[in-house]
Parts: C-alpha cells; structure tokens; sequence
C-alpha cells in the first residue's frame, strides 16, 4: 500500500496550466522549487532530455597519449581486449613490424612496454587502492584486504568528463502527459521519482542532490566455485538509464572488491562467527564510503565538464541486492527473524499477506533500537531485541520474480502437475513449447520439463510463454489445483510485466496494483503450498519502490550481474590464479581507460570526417545482406529484395497454394479501390489492368517501427515472409490497423511493383479476424485473447503502411484454426491486448 506521503504526489497530477491550452500528449516539467526554473510544457515531439550543446572541438587532439602513435594504440588495444598473453602479444607485435605501412610508425616493442603504457594511461582515472580491515573475533584481531576507489574521487572522474556533462540531471522533476483531459504524472528516472525530490527538499536551495546506485553479490569465478569474487558496483543516478545501465564510461564500474571470510567449520552457524562476517562487510564497505561521508555533511563546489559549477550533495538513493546481501546490508537476521523484511516490519507469519499497511523501518528507528539494545545487561536480551528492525533497501526484480518466485516455486509447481499427468502430458508440454513462434530476444526453447536452467532470463522466457504450453494439457476437467495454478501463474504474469514498465502512469501503477491483489488472492489455496516467504512478501514493496525510485531498471540487479561474465573471463584469461583481486582490477581499470580513450578517438575521427568530408553514410550501409526497397516510408522498410518476378511466373510456381489462385486478378480489384480510397490518381484516368507479363519485386523482410506504449520511444520489429530462412520457413505474423478494430494476419508475400508514377510496398496476407463470439470462461480465466484464422483461399492484399507492428501468435491445440495472440512478448503488445479486451 502507497503511504500517505508518496500518494500526495500523484495529487498533483493535475497541475493548473496557465496559457494556451495544451495539445494531446503534451508534456508538462514541473522542477524542484530550489531549481528556481519555471515549469515548461513542450509539444511531444520536441521534447527532449538532454541539454543542447554547442558544437566544440574535440577533447583531446591526441587521445592515444601516452602510446606514442595511434597505430600503438589501436594494436595494443586488440591486445588487451583479446586477453593475449605475453607470448601472443609479442608476436603480434612483430607481424606488425613486419608489415606495418610507411605513413604510420609503428614503435612497440614488446609485452612488458605495452603494460607499463596501460599503467601510464590508466592514471586518468582514480586507482584502486588497497587498505587493511581489522576486526576482532574470538579475542583475535583479523586482517582483511579491502581494495576500493575511494568513491568520491571516482564519481569526480565521471563529472569532469566533457562526454557525459550534458546528461547529468542535478534537480528533481515531476513530468506529466496530457490525455486530452489532464495532465498525468509519470514516473521513469530516479530524478522524476518522489524519494530524489524529497531529498533535495532536505538540502540547501543552492544544493544539488548527487545520487549513487550501488550493488554487492559474490560472484563465483572458478567453474566449481573454489574462488570467489564479492565486487561492488556503482553507477550514478543522475545520469540517464541508457548511460548508466550501459558498458560505455558512464556505466557502472566495479568500486570496490569486498573480502570473504573463509568458512570456518568450528564455528560456521554460530551467531558469533555471522556477527563476525557481518563486521567484517560492514567495516570494509565503510572505507568505500569514507570519502563521501563528510562531503555528504558538508556539500562540495566543483566545476564540472560543461564548465558549471554545483554544490554537490552526495547521497546513496539506491542499494540494489538481492535477499542475502540486503539482510546482511540491513543487518537483520533474514528467514530466521520476527521480521524478516528488510524493508519492513511484516512479522515472519504474516509475509504471505499482502493487503496490510506495514510500517516501514528508518535509519533513525533503527539508531534508535540499536541505543536500546546497547543498554540491556544480558546479550540474550540484546540478541531479542535486534531481531527486529532494520534499514529501507530497493525491489529486485530478478530475484524476487524470476530467480525466485518463479524458479523455485511456480516453475516447480508446475512442473509438478505436469509430471502428475505422465510421460505423455511431459512430451506434449515440451512438443508445446517447441512448436512456439520464434520472437526477437526471447530464448527459444526445444525442452524445458526436467531442465535446469541457471539463468534468471531463461525463466523469465519460459514463464511468459507456460499459459500458451501449458494451456490443453491443465484442463479445469483434468486437474483442478493444475488449472488453478495456472491462472496464478497468469497473474504473476501480469504482475512481472508491469513491474518491468519502463515508464509508469498514474494509471499504470493502479493497474498494477490490482494485478498484486488479483495475484495475492489466488496463491494461497494454490495446492495448499506455504506462500509464506519473504520473496512472495516482497512484492507488497513493489508499487511503492516504483513511486519513489523510478521505474524497476533503476535498481534492478540483472544489469550488474551481467559483468559477472567479463569478470570471469578476466580470472581466466588474464591472472595466475593467485592475488586475483588486484590482477582483476588492474585489468578492469585498464579496460576503463581503454574505453575512455577510444570513445576520444571516435570523437576525433567524427570531428576531423565532418570537417573534411561532409557526406553522409546510407543509413542501411550496415547491413548490407538486406537491400532496402526505394522510397520506403519511415514507418516500414521493405528489403532482402529477390529480384523481378511476372505474374505469371508467380503464379505458376505457386500453383499448390490457394492463396496464390488469381493473384494478378485480385491485385487489381484491390488497386482500384486503394487508389481511389487514399486520394491517389489512377493513371491517366483510367482503371488498371496489370498484365501477365507484368513484373513485381519480391522481398522478404520487412522492418516496422512503432511507437511504444509504454514509454512512447520508437521501437522496431524485424519480421520475415521467408520459405527458407536458416533452413526453415518463417512466416511472420502482424498486427494491421483497420478504422475500427485491429486485427492480427499471417504473411504469405511481400512486393513493391510501380503503377504510373507510384511506388507500391504491398503484403498478400492470411487473415485472423473471423468473429470468435462470447469470450470463453477458459480464456477469460488465462488472460487468453482468442483469433480464428479465414481459409487460406480468402487472402487479402494490404500496404505495409497499415501494420502497426509485429505479433507472434501460439496455434490452439484444441481446435485448427485457431490462436492465441502472445500478448507477453513485450509490455506493449500486453498493453494492445488489454486495450482489446476491454473493448
């Protein structure tokens, strides 16, 4: 439930506008009062995040230095990004010698000359340090290593750099829509969310809040996980999510390189020995901390890469972990306290409950209880009272949902259920899922029943895709507790999908909370399992996380586990095994710089091809096994062109299929009713009759942008009409706009032909429009939204311009001809469907 203070926000979500009167879908920026900037409102279309800035030179005129040629850089730099080793490298560097090019020297001379350069230009940025944690355990002082960037000093590298100053956002926004009615706030960044505004309320007026995002997960680095890393992680919220969740030189960076106390079996259990672990991390994140203590207290003029001066407040908006490292950052006694949230005071028999107002735990609350604790004369009455309170910490989406609620519970349920029905339900729920559309960054999967998959987005993709598996093998007839578990799973469904809105609304955030009820109200009977876990609780936290954070992606942990990968490889590749932290860190800060240096020599290179060559590339040039058919729209591209074709020799080669059966004869009837209808004039007056003999241009792709629902940024689908692609047919489906409804259709072809002087990208289609009638209880129960295909002897001719996007539809087992529109593909396609079946 939203406390009184985070719902007060959204009550202004209907500001006074003063002036003209606003435009559909205008955008209206109310900011921070401290900021003393005037709240604005721009057409939608010229709205923009970023700042405008004024064409410059380049930063650095020489960015390779201290290599002393770029050729010595650009070499040593596939060196290093390879992981060569010293042998590697050094014959490499003399086959460049070898065959280097008379206008470019080429200087390097061996492996050990490359490293001492790296270590000389890695001095741009703040080093890692090492420092010695001592912590008393068992009338003993333990030495730990804690290798750290003091986090001020790096924080002050990212806001020097002329590259990123334009994207950092220093005051709090509130932003709203107009619907045509009023202006609706919406919430994505962590500077439109209440939890930044309010902080930079508590600052003095001239101060601007500089907000950090850290993150801390061990990671195990040998393939048995032997040896382990525990790094920290930071990224800046300031900055935009495409830069900070991205790899570039605002993305997050490893800060810091936590030690791991080894297990200790005489001792391992022991409340003394946690209490002892748990010193050690805290001690040792406080020297990661130590440089923005005071400043936090104090502020901190500087003067950034755009040349203006702040008063920069540092605060920590965001801890993202997942439930282990969060009890240890909250220091709570997690599955085994009263109160096992470490965001809340929910008792630990209550957690299955998701309707009670809980009060939420503070930092103050907690020095408070910690004064309380210290007074009491026994330990045992001290151990009680700690058991109970602790410090706010961020939803993570990953863990919680798909590493979590999914995986170890409605995955398994499921899976138990199907196994209940015998070998045949398991081979069809796995026939299922193979015989499931193939769809743009969704894993396919040939086998999942049985399977252990470690990857959280693996189940994620297997959870969106288990109604449409799962849905005739778990019939209500069959296995009741099976069906019921299926409509749960439907809502959690729902409810992962709105939490993984990159923008949210007022309404959206209402509509998602009533997916939490309507999921909370179907788990418990749901086979009588014990839903009474802090996982299940977690999602009572999640609205209100959205409200004060930003959207999920803000302190999701998907974004930093994903350099668990690199970091690996580095151990592998790039270290002997012993001492890995400083040789991991050595190489990471050497990768930091290298990507530095190269985004300075791209800008040069841009600089120096504008100042000389002003011509523009084809935008398609990238890409050039799909030629892109003449003067396509902006909002579809046609390509993978296959040359002329007659109607006649079209037709002939499809003869076995009735879609094809008057093709010619049917393009005609279609092109004089087209070009009348769009206010196109028919050639020289008169009706067309296309001949046999006249040609048509075949592609077989095609390219749809569309703007997203969710949040109203461009979006493409790539979509194929192929008979053979990579070895298989590929006939994609699409989602065509009609004056009316929408409706969903198959590709059978795609072709450009010119009349007169127009150019034509046409579709030949199988359309799924015919009228289903009352929506079934089934259905309805699943969230299933039902088309029924015409016969494939009724096809239809459509220009391209008309598809709104792409779709992917599941076939009903149960009934030929019939289908199911995957609505969870994305959150826009979810947002079509629901728009469908409130209709």
């Amino acid at each position: 439930m939203a406390s009184p203070g985070l719902q007060s926000h959204f009550d202004d979500a209907n500001p006074e506008v003063q002036g003209p009167l606003p435009q559909l879908d205008d955008i209206k920026v109310d900011y921070h009062p401290n900021s003393q900037i005037p709240s604005t409102i721009h057409h939608f279309a010229d709205f923009s995040r970023t700042r405008p800035t004024e064409a410059s030179v380049p930063r650095n005129h020489a960015p390779w230095e201290p290599f002393r040629t770029r050729l010595d850089f650009e070499v040593a730099e596939i060196a290093l990004e390879a992981a060569l080793t010293a042998e590697q490298t050094n014959r490499l560097l003399s086959l460049v010698h070898r065959s280097a090019r008379r206008d470019e020297t080429f200087t390097l001379r061996n492996h050990d000359e490359v490293r001492e350069l790296w270590s000389t230009a890695s001095q741009r940025f703040t080093p890692f340090q090492v420092d010695i944690v001592s912590v008393p355990y068992q009338n003993k002082v333990h030495e730990f290593d804690m290798h750290y960037r003091p986090l001020w000093d790096w924080a002050l590298d990212m806001l020097r750099d002329r590259c990123l100053a334009p994207h950092f956002v220093f005051d709090a926004q509130r932003l709203y829509k107009f619907n045509g009615t009023r202006f609706v706030r919406f919430i994505d960044e962590p500077w439109t969310a209440d939890a930044f505004w309010d902080a930079q309320s508590r600052l003095p007026p001239e101060a601007k809040p500089l907000a950090f995002i850290l993150y801390a997960d061990k990671a195990k680095l040998s393939s048995f996980g032997a040896q382990k890393a525990y790094p920290i992680v930071c990224r800046i919220a300031n900055l935009p999510v495409e830069i900070r969740n991205g790899t570039g030189i605002g993305g997050g960076r490893i800060v810091g390189w936590l030690p791991i106390v080894s297990e200790d079996s005489e001792h391992a259990g022991k409340s003394s020995f946690v209490n002892f672990k748990n010193a050690v991390w805290h001690e040792s994140f406080l020297k990661l901390l130590e440089s923005v203590i005071q400043i936090s207290r104090t502020g901190y003029w500087f003067e950034c890469g755009d040349a203006i001066r702040c008063l920069l407040w540092p605060l920590i908006l965001i801890l993202s972990a997942d439930y282990e490292e969060q009890c240890i950052m909250a220091l709570i006694h997690g599955l085994k306290g009263k109160f096992p949230c470490p965001i809340c005071l929910v008792p630990r028999d209550e957690q299955s409950v998701l309707s009670h107002e809980l009060r939420l735990r503070t930092s103050a609350e907690s020095e408070e209880t910690l004064r309380l604790a210290r007074a009491k004369k026994s330990k045992k009455e001290r151990e009680k009272l700690l058991k109970t309170y602790s410090l706010p910490l961020s939803f993570d989406r990953m863990h919680v949902y798909h590493g979590g609620l999914w995986r170890h519970h409605l995955w398994r349920e499921l899976q138990f259920w199907i196994l209940e029905l015998g070998r045949e339900a398991v081979a069809q729920m796995d026939a299922n899922y193979d015989a499931l559309p193939r769809w743009s960054n969704l894993t396919h999967f040939s086998k999942v029943v049985g399977v252990d998959f470690n990857d959280s987005s693996h189940h994620e993709d297997i959870s969106k895709m288990a109604i449409f598996a799962a849905q005739r093998i778990l019939r209500r007839s069959q296995s009741k507790l099976g069906y019921l578990l299926l409509r749960c799973i439907r809502h959690y469904i729902d409810l992962d999908i709105y939490a993984g809105f990159e923008v949210h609304t007022e309404d959206s955030i209402v509509a998602g909370r009533q997916a939490l009820r309507d999921f909370s109200a179907l788990m418990d009977p749901v086979t009588g399992k014990d839903w009474n876990f802090p996982k299940k609780h977690a999602s009572s936290h999640l609205f209100d996380d959205i409200l004060a954070k930003g959207a999920t992606r803000n302190y999701n942990t998907k974004p930093n586990e994903k350099m668990h990968g690199p970091m690996r490889d580095i151990y592998h590749n790039r270290t002997n095994f012993k001492d890995v932290a400083t040789q991991i860190l050595r190489y990471d800060h050497w990768l930091l710089t290298l990507t530095s240096m190269r985004s300075e020599l791209d800008e040069l290179d841009e600089y120096n091809r504008n100042a000389n060559l002003p011509t523009t590339e084809d935008a398609d040039a990238e890409n050039p096994v799909i030629s892109v058919a003449p003067a396509p729209c902006t909002h579809v591209k046609l390509g993978s062109a296959q040359g002329d074709v007659s109607f006649a020799s079209l037709e002939q080669s499809h003869a076995d299929d009735r879609a094809f059966v008057g093709f010619r004869i049917k393009l005609n009837g279609f092109l004089n009713t087209f070009f009348p209808t769009n206010d196109i004039p028919l050639p020289d007056g008169k009706r067309i009759h296309l001949q046999a003999d006249n040609k048509i241009t075949e592609y077989k792709y095609l390219q749809v942008n569309y703007e997203s629902m969710v949040d109203w940024r461009q979006c493409k689908d790539l979509l194929r009409c192929n008979p053979e692609f990579f070895g298989s047919p590929r006939y994609d489906c699409v989602m065509v706009q009609t004056d009316n409804q929408p409706f969903f259709a198959r590709l059978i072809f795609m072709f450009g032909c010119s009349i007169g002087e127009t150019n034509l990208s046409l579709a030949l289609i199988h359309l799924y429009d015919v009228g289903i009638g009352v929506r079934n209880k089934h259905d309805a129960d699943l969230g299933l939204w039902r088309v029924r295909a015409k016969p494939r002897s009724s096809p239809e001719f459509i220009s391209v311009r008309s598809i709104i996007r792409g779709a992917a539809l599941a076939s009903d087992p149960g009934r030929q001809g019939d289908y199911f529109v995957i609505d969870t593909i994305d959150a826009d396609m979810f947002l079509r469907v629901k728009s469908l079946q409130v209709a």
